[in-house]
């Protein structure tokens, strides 16, 4: 019987590529999997400072909101998986209805399949040639596999017929509207994108299959303007089917739109809502990612359920855990987490909690604020000289998902008990 490659990441060694894991299991030479049947306790455990940890109850209800909200709004659902780039996320993503995973570069695409991920969508133009030709050469090999990318120029469409010109596939694009001036990627104008879906017609080796783009990137983002540039997304993809554009593919089952990050989803869903019918099924993707663990800050303020809070809502569920090495003033405290370890590129962490290194009790951070960060050092302003001590445990929540998962290969799953129920190994 073939090996499920997620399961397998249990057989792995707990070793010194691990941040954080208990000395003493890998003097011991425990697998993951024996340590996870063992259940230690976070605290008193062995675990070393600092740690991630991720709140088992919070992703399980994450996981379960965004599933839940996509199947209320009849859409369908490919996550983002840069935030997290975690096998076994991705599989209780699929659990959770999720239609396939989203992926940014060709790496992130090697590591789906190689765990089995059986519908990538990519949101960028892909241009490499080798990777083009391993993608092909995917499509070959599995019948199962479904692959799709952007294309947002005339040159990249050209590039991608040339690189795949001895292809043993067909690729299925979708054309990717920009946001407007000033935003990322994707073609700036209409007419821009008709031009690309000629580009299309003519390559033999591409198979036009849709419209996508990405609300996040409007410029001075508001309800008003991402709704029209969603509006405009939408429309364009009706005068697509109505021209006939589709019409070249007879094999061709559903027209694809695609949107959505984790800021805007509702507009989305508005958008989306108010299509009229194709003429043919019209698969309404969704892809937003940074939902499974959320934040403590930039997500926090822009999930869309603040705008809606009958929808449901998201929970933090990252903790970084540090302990406080310097007290050398009692305004001033250093705890040993830092760039390295810290997502920081939107806004420095919050101090949580505290727990009392004598007596294991802990209290809101009441009084501790993170003011900078060095490579391995948080620097604390605190208003008391009894708000820590040396030797404390300080709990600092963060932002961007994106940029915590990446600092971290194995991060321990926490119950509310304290006891580490499971770990997520993640590939970047």
């Amino acid at each position: 019987m073939d090996s499920d490659p997620v399961k397998d990441l249990a057989d792995e060694p707990v070793d010194h590529r691990f941040k954080g894991l208990p000395p003493d299991a890998h003097t011991a030479g425990l697998t993951v999997g024996q340590l996870t049947a063992q259940r230690r306790d976070l605290h008193t455990g062995g675990f070393t400072t600092p740690v991630l940890t991720l709140d088992a109850d919070a992703l399980e209800h994450n996981l379960t909101a965004l599933g839940t909200y996509a199947a209320r709004h009849a859409l369908a659902f490919a996550p983002h998986g840069k935030t997290c780039m975690a096998p076994q996320l991705f599989r209780r993503q699929l659990d959770h209805g999720a239609w396939g995973i989203t992926a940014a570069v060709p790496h992130q695409a090697r590591v789906y399949r190689a765990f089995g991920i059986q519908r990538v969508f990519l949101a960028n133009e892909l241009v490499d040639p080798a990777a083009l030709r391993w993608v092909a050469a995917e499509l070959a090999a599995d019948p199962g596999f479904r692959f799709v990318c952007y294309v947002d120029s005339v040159r990249g469409v050209h590039l991608m017929d040339r690189a795949l010109r001895d292809a043993p596939a067909v690729i299925d694009v979708v054309v990717e509207l920009g946001a407007g001036e000033g935003a990322r990627t994707g073609a700036r104008s209409d007419a821009d994108c008709r031009a690309v879906a000629d580009a299309v017609a003519d390559a033999a080796t591409l198979r036009l299959v849709g419209i996508a783009g990405y609300e996040a990137e409007v410029p001075d983002a508001d309800p008003e303007r991402v709704h029209a540039y969603l509006r405009r997304l939408t429309g364009l993809a009706v005068e697509f089917d109505k021209a006939g554009r589709f019409d070249a593919y007879p094999d061709l089952e559903e027209i694809i739109v695609s949107a959505g990050g984790s800021a805007w989803f509702d507009a989305v869903a508005d958008a989306f809502g108010e299509m009229p019918e194709l003429s043919r099924p019209t698969l309404k993707l969704l892809r937003s990612g940074a939902y499974v663990s959320h934040d403590h800050g930039w997500y926090t303020r822009l999930t869309p359920f603040n705008r809606h809070p009958e929808e449901g809502g998201l929970r933090p569920a990252f903790r970084l855990w540090t302990q406080v090495v310097s007290r050398p003033s009692p305004t001033q405290a250093f705890v040993n987490a830092g760039k390295r370890d810290i997502a920081y590129d939107l806004g420095l962490p919050t101090a949580e909690l505290v727990r009392d290194a004598l007596t294991g009790e802990e209290r809101p951070a009441a009084g501790v604020r993170v003011v900078k960060l060095s490579d391995q050092h948080a620097w604390l302003e605190t208003d008391s000289p009894d708000d820590v001590q040396v030797g404390d445990w300080v709990a600092l929540g963060m932002s961007h998902p994106c940029t915590i998962f990446e600092k971290w290969p194995l991060i321990p799953v926490v119950e509310s008990d304290g006891t580490v129920s499971d770990y997520v190994r993640t590939f970047f």
